[in-house]
């Protein structure tokens, strides 16, 4: 996972170089990467517990589905490819929004996309150690709260997500 290669890009999300992963992270350079929302029938949001083994963010709840763009790749091949090697689904998805990148985002603009699905799910064990859904308003509450919890990324998408 660390000698991945990925873009780096610039202020306008133009890339610029490619990168390994270990070292866009410690020098906080700007890259990519999509996050994907998956909600139920009945509107409740699918979170992840980030597995203990992950480098970043362990045992944090965050986002349905998210991972890096990889080097030849767009948001919208990307999205898809997480929520099957995530999740082991497929799903129509809609683009949602994109944020710019800031420290508390880990220096990535992310690309912000929903979909609905009920499962079932098989999901990547090396990724996550739990799945849960979340009511709106309980996902409301902890994201107002600042829930040690989750990580910050998925706050900031949750705050931009609700002012839609």
């Amino acid at each position: 996972m660390s000698n991945e290669l990925l873009a780096v890009v610039d202020e306008h999300d133009l890339i610029i170089t490619h990168r390994p992963r270990h070292e866009i992270h410690a020098l906080s350079l700007r890259h990519r990467a999509a996050h994907i929302l998956v909600f139920n029938g009945s509107g409740q949001l699918l979170l992840q517990k980030r597995s203990q083994k992950k480098d970043l963010n362990k045992g944090l709840w965050d986002s349905s589905a998210a991972g890096h763009v990889d080097q030849g790749e767009n948001y919208t091949d990307c999205a898809p490819r997480e929520l099957q090697e995530e999740l082991g689904i497929s799903a129509a998805l809609t683009a949602l929004f994109k944020l710019a990148p800031c420290p508390e985002l880990g220096m990535e603009f992310i690309q912000v996309y929903e979909c609905v699905n009920d499962g079932p799910f098989t999901f990547a064990v090396d990724e996550i150690d739990e799945l849960r859904w979340l009511h709106r308003d309980e996902v409301d509450e902890r994201v107002d709260s600042d829930d040690v919890t989750l990580t910050e990324t998925f706050k900031i998408i949750w705050r931009h997500y609700r002012a839609l």
